[in-house]
């Protein structure tokens, strides 16, 4: 076994594991901490294929972004988990079959090597790169050429979920000072300033 391997193995075997851990944790903290775990490792499998792009986005945005936003809002919120696990049987139905779903999918893209490019409507060969270009800047060219319109669709999507998540997240409270953007510009010098003339001597 080579020194490759080796880590191959390890990566694959602790990211399998964690994965296993995510769904069968009690905690939703240590859902969450196993989710780390297997993002970290996924990253690692992606350095091995020579992805390393791949491997820093999943690190900088998965765990970096998303895994610790979900374990400050698991941590913060108080969420009652006995009353959401009530209804588990109830869906577990609708998960094997989705779960079902999902090996057969993992199982043609283990085997998609002797299956017929023509017969699943992929292209009979693959695009063609320039060996003389690292990843990162592989994945550029064609992000920003042939999909741009694609990626700006995607980013306005994305905005506008956070604008809806904004919206809807917002409350107003009584007694509690917002700013108000257009009384400050609609501000003159007698309603910002109070000239009060205070006698020689003395305070206001």
């Amino acid at each position: 076994m080579s020194f490759a391997q080796g880590f191959f193995y390890l990566f694959s075997i602790v990211t399998v594991g964690s994965a296993f851990m995510v769904i069968s944790s009690r905690n939703p903290v240590h859902s969450v901490l196993f989710l780390i775990l297997a993002f970290v490792n996924a990253a690692g499998l992606f350095l091995l294929m020579g992805a390393e792009f791949l491997a820093m986005i999943l690190i900088v945005v998965y765990v970096g972004a998303v895994a610790v936003l979900f374990l400050f809002v698991v941590m913060m919120l108080d969420v009652d988990f006995a009353e959401l696990r009530q209804g588990f049987l109830n869906y577990l139905p609708l998960g094997a079959t989705l779960g079902l779903i999902f090996f057969i999918e993992l199982a043609m893209v283990i085997t998609i090597d002797v299956m017929d490019p023509k017969s699943i409507g992929g292209k009979a060969e693959l695009a063609k790169t320039d060996p003389s270009i690292s990843n990162t800047e592989a994945l550029g060219r064609v992000l920003y050429t042939e999909h741009v319109y694609y990626f700006q669709i995607s980013g306005l999507v994305l905005l506008v979920a956070m604008i809806g998540a904004i919206v809807l997240t917002l409350r107003h409270k009584a007694g509690v000072k917002r700013q108000n953007i257009a009384d400050q510009v609609a501000r003159t010098r007698d309603t910002a300033i109070e000239v009060k003339k205070v006698p020689f001597g003395q305070g206001v």
